[in-house]
């Protein structure tokens, strides 16, 4: 599997993996989390996502420029990696619900502020990995591996994301199991809307039937409804507890392999300054290729990380969920959450079949440029929201399932039409990201590796920044029609790498 690899690229991929692991339990659970905790709309909670998601990859920029200037990327790394344990340490800890009004600001700047510093921390390690990783292969021996090392390198990174959601709602199915209540996953918004409305709340009578059947007993509705949230935000508070024990493990790991990584600064002392080599229109040339390429992948980046707001919305609001319930016992596994685990699976067993694809591309002199890759990537996303938007059709708006109380079980959808979709995305997501990240760490100057690493995750940045927009249209227009606008949005990015293909391959040769 490594055959003409360096040997640092496994230590690299699994000090990354409990980075992906919390990445994973944010993305399957922070909305959901703020909605429970605090009672913010899709929308409200949507933004925090969308500020929490750009910061993870602007801050990359911050990162990429400290290690630029330092050259150390080993420790700027080491650092991110303890800031990020102790951001999961800070919102962790559990606080009452539901939240007094005179402590609401405070709790949520608390929260906010752990937000804040797993970004920061995330923003010193991620890129200036990647850049190690990409300073591997600038090696005669390994440049021709460079595409497919960093494939290598994203499928291992996401095999900790495969079993974070899983525990993630492991452990809050469980603390809801073990103070008698069952899981239900209108019932945190309910809660809330009966706090506001009382008894004159839209859906009343639905509310009051899924609490009996969640374990209300002898408790009044008021009384259920306080308990309730409090023990389900509870257990989204041990969830991210978790995260702590993964991060511990990627340090042990990056410790266990940091010197085997290379060190950019002591070879600049050996065989000088490689910046030198280029010349001004070169290096020119090379930023004006990145930034043109950054710019685009921000619409791919808007559309795919909607797995963590609309798709999970859509999951907790339209889909069949008892469908896969897993029952271990002493927990079940069951929520909207755990689709998050079916991207990264799908990482990790799709990856070795398009490598393989590629390789056979390649052997028969066919194998397409990095530009144009990215390119086919758009498109297979185009058609994964088309499969969304097909599989939508006839569904009641949000507004009308919200007039309902929730929707019956024999109303909502199959679970395989997210699993389908989450198949395809994950498809175009191998033809984007790990090239890209490769496309990155071949054309970038020597000397601006990690600022270039990093202002590929800020275009990332950019794109989840405009995450919220997804969740406007979720709440306002009919379901199929928000994923029209995904169609539209990945067909508009594959149209104009197109447009620059010729220039991008010149520029990358």
């Amino acid at each position: 599997m490594f055959k003409n690899h360096p040997k640092g690229l496994l230590g690299a991929a699994l000090s990354n993996m409990g980075e992906r692991f919390g990445f994973y339990i944010m993305m399957a659970i922070l909305v959901l989390f703020l909605s429970a905790k605090f009672g913010l709309s899709g929308t409200h909670a949507t933004i925090i996502y969308s500020v929490f998601y750009f910061c993870i990859y602007a801050f990359a920029f911050i990162g990429g420029l400290i290690a630029d200037k330092t050259r150390n990327y080993k420790g700027t790394i080491m650092i991110g990696l303890i800031l990020m344990a102790i951001g999961y340490l800070m919102i962790s800890i559990p606080t009452g619900t539901p939240v007094p009004a005179e402590k609401f600001v405070l709790y949520l700047l608390i929260t906010c502020f752990g937000l804040f510093t797993i970004a920061f921390g995330n923003g010193l390690f991620k890129g200036n990995l990647q850049a190690v990783v990409g300073q591997m292969y600038d090696n005669e021996n390994y440049r021709h591996m460079r595409d497919s090392g960093f494939q290598w390198f994203y499928m291992f990174i996401n095999v900790g994301a495969v079993f974070s959601p899983l525990a993630a709602v492991g452990i809050r199915n469980w603390w809801v199991q073990k103070h008698g209540f069952v899981y239900n996953s209108d019932l945190p918004r309910l809660c809330h809307e009966y706090l506001t409305s009382g008894e004159s709340m839209q859906g009343f009578e639905s509310f009051q039937t899924l609490a009996e059947a969640s374990g209300q007993g002898s408790l009044n509705i008021a009384e259920f409804t306080n308990q309730y949230l409090n023990v389900f935000s509870t257990g989204f508070h041990y969830a991210f507890a978790i995260a702590i024990g993964a991060m511990l493990i990627s340090m042990a790991i990056y410790l266990s392999n940091r010197k085997g990584f290379p060190d950019p600064a002591k070879k600049e002392k050996a065989v000088g300054v490689q910046a030198g080599e280029m010349t001004l229109a070169e290096v020119r040339q090379r930023i004006y290729a990145l930034f043109a390429v950054f710019a685009v992948v921000i619409f791919f980046w808007f559309s795919f990380h909607q797995n963590g707001v609309t798709l999970t919305f859509f999951a907790r609001d339209y889909t069949d969920l008892s469908a896969i319930n897993i029952d271990l016992g002493f927990t079940k596994i069951v929520g909207a959450e755990i689709f998050q685990s079916i991207n990264p699976l799908f990482v990790i067993l799709l990856t070795p079949l398009i490598i393989a694809l590629f390789s056979w591309l390649r052997s028969k002199g066919i194998e397409p440029s990095t530009p144009k890759k990215i390119a086919i990537g758009m498109f297979i996303a185009a058609a994964a929201f088309a499969v969304m938007s097909l599989g939508s059709l006839g569904l009641p708006t949000f507004n009308e399932v919200k007039e309902m109380g929730a929707l019956e079980n024999a109303a909502r959808v199959t679970p395989w039409l997210l699993i389908g979709t989450y198949f395809i995305l994950t498809v175009a997501e191998l033809f984007i990201s790990p090239l890209g990240i490769s496309f990155v760490s071949k054309v970038a100057p020597p000397k601006l590796q990690g600022m270039m690493q990093g202002l590929w995750l800020c275009a990332t940045a950019i794109g989840n920044q405009l995450l919220f927009i997804g969740a406007i249209f979720y709440e306002s227009i009919p379901i199929w029609a928000t994923w029209a606008i995904f169609i539209a949005v990945c067909l508009m990015s594959m149209t104009l790498m197109l447009v620059m293909l010729k220039w991008l391959e010149r520029v990358s040769k």
